[in-house]
């Protein structure tokens, strides 16, 4: 049997069996050990042949007949010679091929070739997840009511809403099915620009409020300005009268003094698929329910619970506390606290198929303003909120008080003792929870901005803006200044290029004397003390700037911000599981 016929035998392809040795670039017949070996003896590494005359270095000379007849079966033919610099000759009867690689190279170039393919697979079945979840968000054009993006450099605020909405998918057989769909749960959330901290602030249905004249869209792109109303139930602000979920927003701001971004709105049928998607979440209650009206059935102590039992567990009003609206609300508080616990548990985080449905169940149960009607910025709300730990997400309630104009109780309004204090705390981003302060330096340096020497009232010159101050302000702060203060080198100069939340202070080095002065009599924080530049005034003459922001509460009335929230005050964490009673 010729060489061929055996590498059939022994189903080896002889064509493979011709390599190219990367040392002398000639095509070598390499056999495996387990084939028979040639019989023609090759030399010795290190000992080569003693060369025959006329013929080439380690090669034995053969006879003309030697030559003429064909090589003996199992012998090892050389190749015909070829030119200097020609590119070596492939074996006979076969193309000129690359090496043939290892089977170990075989496996790993197909496995990456695999792995590549699944990654542009993925990557296509990523995009088409997106788009499919992209449909899923329903929005709503809310006008100047919220802002157009979203921002992952500064704190924000979102108000969540849950409606009493009745009618479509999911929501059918509960109560009044002909509720236009009121604002029957709010959340105020805030989330520190640092992301140490958030604040759930809940504002009850039944708090008496004016709500203000609302500009709505309407389908046919025109806008509607709807009338607000005075001394109504805060619930009244969604669906009343055509009212959209700006109304609500500006009402918050009405109440609060803190005006909502965004807003996040979902009806009885997202409460039943968010728990659903997430395998349910655990609470805990003080004592065993049975309540026919919301049809809750709960054993005394802990109990997972999702679905059409987690709807009966925020619905019902009779099985906790002195059955109002407030109690209610800390049931709730500690039902969101569960979720939130679950949604950043490792057993959701590490589960895709978890995720996914988590994902799909968000987008369809959410309606939120077209500044977060992208998946992309959803996502991006959601990593924002992942990284404010849950023992420092704190829920509160406005503070409250029984309506002194009712005999019997039936609404509440707002405690003006205690709520500002919480108001203030929100705004100023403070937390309600002890965090890690920020760094030393940092503080120190802004402290120092009123370390150090006061010019004289009188060495005090200004200009004076209006940046989102109440109109007529910036005169009236003025008029303080002059008549008052002694700071006679002052201008009013109307209003500023951009409104600005902070009263601010801008100056140069050498007016630091002044700015502090002036500081002083503002009653305005470090913080928003600006060293910088100046401006010239109309005299030519370096003058400080003084913008009144929309924290600006009259002249005289010091600006110092909250540097710590109010103690005085209900509040939970959503680390801790409290059982309702």
């Amino acid at each position: 049997m010729d060489a061929q016929g055996r590498g059939r035998a022994d189903n080896i392809d002889p064509a493979d069996q011709w390599v190219l040795n990367p040392n002398t670039g000639e095509y070598e017949l390499r056999l495996s050990s387990s084939a028979p070996q040639s019989g023609v003896p090759r030399p010795r590494r290190g000992n080569p042949a003693p060369a025959a005359t006329g013929t080439r270095s380690g090669q034995r000379a053969r006879t003309a007949p030697e030559r003429d007849r064909p090589a003996p079966p199992g012998t090892d033919v050389p190749g015909p010679r070829r030119r200097r610099g020609a590119p070596p000759e492939p074996p006979p009867g076969r193309r000129r091929t690359k090496p043939k690689k290892s089977k170990a190279k075989k496996v790993l170039l197909w496995t990456g070739g695999s792995m590549a393919f699944v990654l542009v697979a993925a990557s296509a079945a990523g995009y088409l997840y997106l788009k499919h979840l992209e449909g899923n968000v329903t929005t709503t054009d809310i006008g100047s009511a919220g802002k157009k993006g979203f921002s992952k450099d500064e704190a924000f605020n979102i108000l969540i809403m849950g409606t009493d909405k009745r009618t479509g998918k999911g929501n059918e057989g509960y109560g009044d099915k002909g509720s236009v769909g009121h604002a029957d749960t709010n959340i105020m959330l805030h989330v520190s620009k640092d992301r140490t901290n958030a604040t759930a602030l809940s504002i009850p249905r039944d708090l008496i409020v004016n709500v203000p004249d609302c500009p709505t869209k309407q389908p046919d792109g025109s806008t509607k300005v709807i009338p607000g109303t005075q001394n109504v139930r805060f619930n009244t602000s969604l669906g009343q009268d055509g009212r959209d979920p700006g109304c609500t927003m500006r009402t918050v701001k009405e109440v609060t003094g803190i005006m909502p971004d965004h807003f996040m709105m979902a009806d009885f049928n997202a409460v039943k698929t968010l728990t659903t998607a997430v395998d349910g979440v655990q609470i805990c209650v003080g004592k065993p329910i049975d309540d026919p009206d919301s049809h809750l059935h709960l054993p005394k102590g802990e109990s997972k619970i999702q679905g059409e039992q987690a709807l009966a567990f925020l619905r019902t009003r009779h099985s906790f506390g002195n059955q109002g609206d407030l109690d209610r609300i800390r049931v709730q508080q500690q039902f969101l606290g569960a979720l939130a616990r679950k949604m950043s548990s490792s057993d959701t985080l590490t589960s895709p198929s978890k995720l996914l449905k988590l994902a799909d169940a968000a987008t369809k149960a959410l309606t939120v303003d077209t500044g977060l009607g992208k998946v992309s910025t959803l996502k991006d709300v959601a990593l924002e909120l992942k990284k404010v730990p849950p023992k420092n997400i704190t829920f509160t309630t406005v503070p409250v008080l029984d309506n002194p104009a009712e005999k019997v109780k039936a609404t509440v309004v707002v405690n003006q003792a205690l709520a500002p204090q919480v108001f203030s705390a929100i705004a100023d981003d403070v937390s309600f929870t002890a965090v890690k302060q920020k760094e030393k330096k940092e503080k120190a340096e802004v402290a120092a901005r009123l370390k150090g020497s006061r010019s004289a009232a009188s060495a005090v010159r200004v200009d004076i803006y209006n940046g989102g101050a109440p109109a007529g302000s910036a005169q009236e702060t003025l008029s303080w200044l002059q008549n008052t203060k002694g700071v006679l080198k002052s201008t009013q100069l109307g209003n500023a290029d951009a409104p600005v939340s902070k009263t601010t202070l801008e100056y140069s080095p050498d007016q630091a004397d002044q700015a502090r002065e002036l500081a002083d009599l503002l009653g305005l924080p470090a913080a928003q003390m600006k060293p910088g530049s100046s401006e010239k005034n109309a005299q030519g003459l370096p003058a400080i700037v003084l913008t009144l922001g929309k924290d600006f509460k009259g002249a005289g009335v010091p600006l110092t911000a909250a540097t710590a929230a109010p103690k005085d005050i209900q509040k939970a964490t959503a680390d801790k599981q409290v059982c309702s009673t």
